[in-house]
């Protein structure tokens, strides 16, 4: 049966290798990264012009498609619901405003915010795993016990 990831040593694989990324990946999302970036890109959308146009435009578009359809008591609403996504995915409009969405939002947080993390991130998991291999070393040569600074020199009692 093959390996498991956990037996794997980060340090012992090439930069680029998927098992690697998919390590660092799985740690990032540890540290709640990911849902950081979320949270702090939500916080910030809807202050956007780029947000405010398209929701704008996407509202003119549900507004003059609706005045278009004829309405009975009888319409199937899910259709017509289907209907009307199809029409703004297939307008464009959408994939446009979001590519201009990420620009303005995404974007400058870039290398300011989200890169320094990440690498630190990275930094840390790599250097964490270091830590790991020097202390397993440390532990096979038996080593003389070290005491506090401050700790009184004379016999210890048990």
């Amino acid at each position: 049966m093959a390996e498991g990831s956990g037996s794997v040593s980060p340090n012992s694989l090439p930069p680029g290798d998927p098992q690697l990324i998919a390590m660092i990946v799985e740690h990032l999302k540890n540290r709640g990264l990911f849902d950081e970036f979320r949270r702090d890109c939500l916080a910030d959308v809807d202050t956007k012009p780029a947000f405010q146009n398209l929701r704008q435009k996407v509202d003119n578009f549900v507004t003059t498609h609706l005045s278009t359809q004829d309405w009975n008591p009888s319409i199937n609403k899910n259709q017509m619901r289907n209907g009307l996504r199809q029409s703004v995915v297939q307008s464009g409009m959408l994939e446009s405003g979001v590519d201009r969405i990420i620009t303005q939002v995404v974007d400058p947080k870039m290398n300011h915010t989200f890169r320094p993390n990440i690498e630190t991130a990275v930094h840390d998991f790599l250097s964490g795993d270091k830590k790991e291999e020097s202390n397993a070393t440390s532990n096979a040569a038996p080593s003389e016990p070290t005491e506090p600074p401050d700790a009184p020199s004379g016999p210890r009692t048990p």
